[in-house]
This record gives structure tokens, C-alpha cells and sequence, in this order.
């Protein structure tokens, strides 16, 4: 299984990441696990909404490297590594598009 988070605006896709959904327990641990996997459930429907809780787990991520590679997935699929530029990524996206919508498929 895996994530799929994408933003429109004005009915065309802006942005568009894959990240395995064997991070799921890491993005819990930093506290961007809703947001990224479930904004419907959260109330999320704009990227504007997303950019505070990705900014505070991407601080988290940041301070506590070793921490966060605890959670590594066993198997290699779903890594640190991994994990870190992607939230980069949705977050640089989510400030460059506040106004698009926020999709997640899982």
C-alpha cells in the first residue's frame, strides 16, 4: 500500500507525491499522520491548512533523526530517508499553493 497526496487548483493537478504507507507510524509519531493520510477526516480541504501541522512535524523530524529512524520500516520500505524530503516536498508545495484543494488516496 502506499499514499498518494495531490493539490488542485482550478481543476488541474499542481502536485502529485507516492510515499509507502509503511511510514504511516512515523508521520503518526511527528504528528502529520491525519493530515497527510486523512485531511477528509481532519477537516483539511486546502493546502493553507496543511502548512502549520507539516511545519511542526517537519521540526520534529529534523530535531530527533535518530528517534525518527527507529521507525523505520523493517523490510526497507519506508524509510527516514525517505520520509524527510517528502514532507519537504508536500510542505514547499502546500506554501506555494494554499489555495488548492487536498487530496489523499490511500
Amino acid at each position: 500500500m502506499s499514499l498518494d497526496f495531490y493539490l488542485t487548483q482550478d481543476g488541474e493537478e499542481v502536485f502529485h507525491r507516492n510515499i509507502t504507507h509503511n511510514l504511516g507510524q512515523m508521520a503518526d509519531v511527528a504528528g502529520i499522520y491525519k493530515c497527510l493520510w486523512r485531511p477528509d477526516e481532519s477537516g483539511i480541504t486546502k493546502a493553507s491548512q496543511c502548512i502549520e501541522p507539516l511545519k511542526a512535524g517537519l521540526l520534529l523530524l529534523v530535531s530527533d533523526p535518530d528517534g525518527f529512524r527507529k521507525h523505520d520500516s523493517p523490510n526497507g520500505w519506508g524509510r527516514y530517508i525517505h520520509f524527510l524530503p517528502f514532507v519537504t516536498a508536500v510542505l514547499m508545495a502546500c506554501m506555494e499553493y494554499p489555495d488548492a484543494d487536498v487530496r489523499a488516496c490511500t
